[in-house]
């Protein structure tokens, strides 16, 4: 048994964040963590490998599509077990990096699983079965989440996989049915797509990507479409059965009809995610998750003293990002400090290509609170480095206040837009006009100076190619 500051159960983006931050800040500080590796779901079979996949996929297309147009022919050939090796080998060399920051912030990991077993107390069970109590003066839950299930659709992740076997898939499927118009559906499926799979998407709304500028997934389903992924939007999945090589799946209309079969190589259910809250012990401080499995906190704080919760255990955006700024403000609060999240200005990105990425509200949300605005958009196929780099599919989109001209919204699709919307996040964080940004000078030619325009055309001064 030891004595702790905080001991942090989940060694995730919230949990890892936090346990370093808490160590920086001289706390005595452990972090639970049953898995092998640090950095939860998010970087074992999460955000990190998906990306690993898609830039590989991406490059792999390219070669093959767009070389010879830029007068560079060659005719790549997939390596697909040397794909999924070079993915392993980042992850590796991340989680280690996570062990080093722990050593260097004198961070404890506990290998095991964890669960509260009493105010003040932690109790883990390592892989032998060993049981130890450790005594915290406050416990923070980070134990993420996990894929969401759906009746009728059974994960076996041979044939009918979530997001960590679709990671994992040994071969390029002839077929692949998603089932989810979601971000980890389309970038797990756009992987496949462009290494050769047919891909069919099955949604039970009548889009995609809810919550996601409506214009803005209009001109993304479009593109996707474009590329070869097929949409069948308004379909409720009644059921999949694998057998042999394949999965037949049926599905029937939202709105009413006969149902339907689809047969493919591989399905991916990816419906969302859910909070992993069960078997932690919560009840043993009498905490109550809602109906949906979430805690209800008040500036991370739980109902019972000295237990805090943060990432995707509590209501919000399940982002590793928002993960990160909540164990981050969590442990600061701890420490007497002044920790905050401004959950106006976190964003949301998908890693597809185009990719899509945005920030605060969208029209749909300004126009329900009958909230005035006014909009800029500016085009790529009007950016010179975009044109250029034959990348102009896609615009930027800024939503200002009609009366302040604040900042109050920012929707991008377009070439790398995920590494250019954090110029607005941290415009927002200062409560900038789209003044600010139009009259802020960016280098030319960059892709850059979409962000620029789009703000001047909010009063409608854009200047195009």
């Amino acid at each position: 048994m030891a004595d702790y500051d905080v001991v942090i159960i989940g060694g995730g983006p919230g949990g890892y964040n936090a346990a370093i931050r808490a160590g920086q800040l001289g706390l005595k500080a452990a972090c639970v963590e049953k898995r092998e590796t640090l950095g939860g779901t998010c970087l074992n079979v999460g955000c990190i490998p998906s990306k690993a996949l898609l830039h590989a996929s991406e490059m792999f297309e390219l070669a093959g599509k767009d070389f010879a147009s830029l007068g560079i022919d060659v005719t790549p050939k997939l390596n697909l077990p040397q794909m999924m090796a070079q993915k392993a080998d980042s992850v590796g060399a991340l989680t280690k990096g996570i062990e080093f920051l722990f050593k260097k912030n004198k961070v404890e990991w506990i290998k095991g699983a964890g669960k509260i077993a009493g105010p003040g107390k932690v109790e883990v069970t390592a892989a032998d079965g060993s049981v130890e109590t450790h005594n915290a003066k406050n416990i923070v839950i980070a134990t993420g989440s996990e894929p969401a299930g759906l009746p009728g659709v059974t994960v076996d992740q041979q044939r009918i996989v979530d997001s960590t076997g679709a990671l994992n898939i040994p071969e390029v499927p002839g077929s692949l049915v998603v089932i989810g118009a979601g971000i980890i559906g389309l970038e797990l499926g756009s992987v496949w797509r462009r290494l050769g799979a047919e891909v069919t998407v099955v949604e039970y709304l009548d889009r995609i990507c809810p919550g996601m500028d409506e214009e803005t997934a209009k001109t993304f389903q479009r593109s996707l479409t474009k590329q070869g992924m097929r949409f069948q939007l308004g379909a409720k999945v009644t059921g999949a059965e694998a057998g042999g090589s394949s999965v037949k799946l049926t599905f029937e209309p939202v709105k009413g009809g006969e149902a339907q079969t689809i047969e493919a190589n591989y399905v991916l259910l990816a419906i969302g995610r859910r909070p992993y809250t069960e078997g932690l012990g919560l009840e043993s401080v009498g905490i109550t998750p809602d109906k949906r499995g979430f805690i209800e906190t008040d500036h991370f704080k739980t109902s019972a003293p000295g237990v805090w919760a943060v990432g995707d255990t509590t209501h919000g955006p399940m982002l590793a990002h928002k993960a990160e700024d909540e164990g981050v403000a969590c442990i600061e609060l701890i420490a007497g400090k002044a920790g905050h999240v401004n959950y106006d200005v976190i964003p949301s990105v998908v890693y597809t290509w185009p990719e899509v990425a945005w920030v605060g509200k969208t029209e749909e949300e300004l126009k329900a609170a009958g909230v005035a605005y006014k909009a800029g958009k500016f085009p790529f196929t009007a950016n010179a480095r975009a044109k250029v780099n034959h990348e102009a599919e896609g615009f930027v989109k800024v939503l200002a206040d009609a009366v302040t001209d604040k900042v109050l919204g920012v929707h991008m699709i377009g070439p790398q837009v995920g590494e250019m919307i954090g110029e607005y996040c941290v415009a927002m964080e200062f409560s900038a006009a789209s003044e600010d940004i139009a009259r802020t000078c960016h280098p030319h030619p960059t892709r850059s100076e979409a962000l620029r325009q789009a703000a001047m055309g909010v009063e409608g001064w854009t200047m195009q190619a």
